[in-house]
This record gives structure tokens, sequence and C-alpha cells, in this order.
């Protein structure tokens, strides 16, 4: 299966070493799809305790979803097509991301500010580094806010070591500076448990890949915005106040996360110079 999408659909984007591409797994996350089969919006809404058909059902539908178009592009191709270019002067921010971005709504957090979310629910980094060109760099954004690794970790495309999550978003940082987009690294928020995939023991990887991210941008100039030191719990997981699942944050995480988020914006955009590739 994997030799199939690789040889024709993704060969040419491979052989110019931009992303590693894992190998299918049974652990997904769903994705929000309007076109997802009624057993996949069932395990979606009820991720902690799902029957094993309607697992193995939506399991099959995300196969699909993989095979056809692995990053998604068809999700946004049509948004991306009737958005404008931004007016002068206007300081637009997209939002990239899997169902933590997906999920946040920017008009309620960011009342009248011309920020987009591109935020995929399921999505790894491999997935985001091939729709980054539609998604962001096309938009002309001034800023790009990029929050991954949650579904990396949790193996949504297969198992991925930290490293290979680390180039997905050094590549994305650097695809976004060599097009002159300012970059916000974002932490993983904490995760105790993944609901889709239980006993993976997430936390420990999130706290060395957010020391990571926290160190490459230091080291590149980006800014760094840390959501997990504010949410987490004495787990080191995302505390029942601010989430419903233990993942996906709701109103009240949404709360926390959008002044350090607006502060970071504000950061980068007060830039001067450009990192070095």
């Amino acid at each position: 299966m994997l030799r199939i999408v690789l040889r024709l659909a993704f060969a040419a984007a491979l052989s110019a070493g931009l992303f590693h591409l894992p190998a299918l797994s049974a652990q997904s996350a769903p994705p929000a799809s309007a076109q997802t089969p009624a057993a996949a919006r069932s395990l979606a809404a009820q991720p902690a305790k799902t029957p094993p058909a309607a697992a193995e059902d939506w399991k099959k539908a995300h196969d699909r979803q993989l095979l056809t178009d692995f990053p998604w592009l068809a999700k946004f191709k049509q948004a991306d097509a009737e958005l404008t270019q931004p007016a002068p002067g206007e300081d637009r921010v997209v939002f990239m991301g899997d169902s933590i971005t997906e999920g946040w709504h920017l008009e309620t957090s960011f009342p009248g500010k011309p920020y987009i979310n591109r935020g995929i629910s399921g999505q790894t980094s491999p997935q985001m580094v091939l729709r980054f060109r539609q998604d962001v760099i096309d938009l002309k954004p001034k800023v790009v806010v990029i929050l991954a690794g949650t579904n990396d970790v949790a193996g949504n495309t297969g198992p991925m070591t930290p490293e290979e999550t680390e180039n997905n978003l050094a590549s994305m940082a650097d695809l976004a500076t060599f097009n002159h987009i300012r970059v916000v690294l974002c932490s993983i928020t904490p995760a105790f448990d993944f609901p889709w995939a239980p006993g993976l023991q997430p936390a420990p990887r999130i706290d060395a890949l957010n020391e990571w991210i926290r160190n490459y941008a230091s080291e590149k100039g980006y800014v760094y915005v840390d959501y997990h030191s504010a949410m987490k719990d004495a787990r080191d997981g995302l505390p029942a106040n601010l989430s419903h699942d233990g993942v996906h944050p709701n109103p009240a995480g949404y709360a926390i996360m959008a002044p350090l988020a607006e502060a970071g914006i504000e950061k980068a955009l007060s830039q001067t110079g450009w990192p070095t590739l």
C-alpha cells in the first residue's frame, strides 16, 4: 500500500527531501470531513469508547482518504482559490495545524483580525508539509502559526521518530522563511493519553519534542509560543477543566492559548531581518 502511495503520488516530493512519509497505521485520529462516512463521524464524536466494528469502519475510511489525497489538498482548495490577496497593510496570519487548530474559533478568540484557519483534524506533520504551499504560502500571510506533532506521536499515519517530526517542522519553517513569511512555532499541547490510541504514554515524547522546538526556534530566530507549560496538570496532561477528552482544548483551553498566540504573532511582526537558511 505504501509503495503505491510513494510511487504514484509523492515520489517528487520525497526526492526533494522535504519530509518523511511513514507507513500507514491502524492508530488514527478522526478527520473532520462532511464527506466522511457516518461510521467515521460516529467514531469522531465518541473517541474514548468505540466498538470494534465502528473502529474498523473508520480505519477503512481513513485509509481511503490517505490513498486518494494523502495531504487532503481538496479540503481547502476552493476556499484558498476564492481568498483574495491581502489588502495593503493587512497583517494576515495563517494558523496551520491539526484538530486542535481546526477546532479553534479564531473569529471568537481574535475578533476582527485577518486570521485564517487551516487546521485539519487528524493530520500529521508530513501531511502538513505537502499542503503547506497551497494552504499557507499561496495565501500570502505575514505570519504562519505552526502547531503540529500530536498526531505524529499518536502514529496517525504510521510510526514516526522524533527526528522525522523535527525535520518536518523545520521544513515548514524553512519554506515560510524562504517566502518571507514570519514563523511562530508552537509547543505541542499536553496529553497524558490519546482516546483513539490508548496506552502510548505520549507525555514524555511530547516534552522532548517541545524542548527541541524551543531550542530550534531560539537557534533560528523564530518565535516560540509555549502552550504546554500554561496548560499542563500534575500528570503532564491536559486537565478536565480545559478539555473534554484530555487532548482537544475546550473554550477555557483556547482562552489560555489565545493571548499566548497573539503575543507570539505581535513579536513575529515586529522582527527585523530574516533567519539564515
